[in-house]
């Protein structure tokens, strides 16, 4: 694993935290984890971009489209512009 971060949260919040934790069966430490882990993802627009490409390039995988194929629609597309 990483480095540890140390945090200061109200003992009520930590306690609920808790609870939350013990119900979903993992650790308080698991939920951070997750709770940071998604607010990156959400505000981080360069792996949205990335994540995003990669997603566009499995779909035209599916569909059999080379890059030979997408190098072609590429230059006819600036061709046109």
């Amino acid at each position: 694993m990483s480095t540890q971060m140390i945090i200061r949260i109200d003992d009520e919040v930590k306690n609920r935290l808790k609870r939350l934790a013990r119900l979903e069966g993992k650790t308080t430490s698991e939920i951070v984890r997750e709770l940071i882990e998604e607010r990156i993802k959400e505000r981080d627009i360069g792996a949205y971009v990335d994540d995003l490409w990669n997603r566009i390039g499995k779909k035209l995988k599916s569909k059999g489209v080379t890059p030979a194929a997408i190098d072609k629609a590429i230059k006819a597309s600036r061709k046109q512009g």
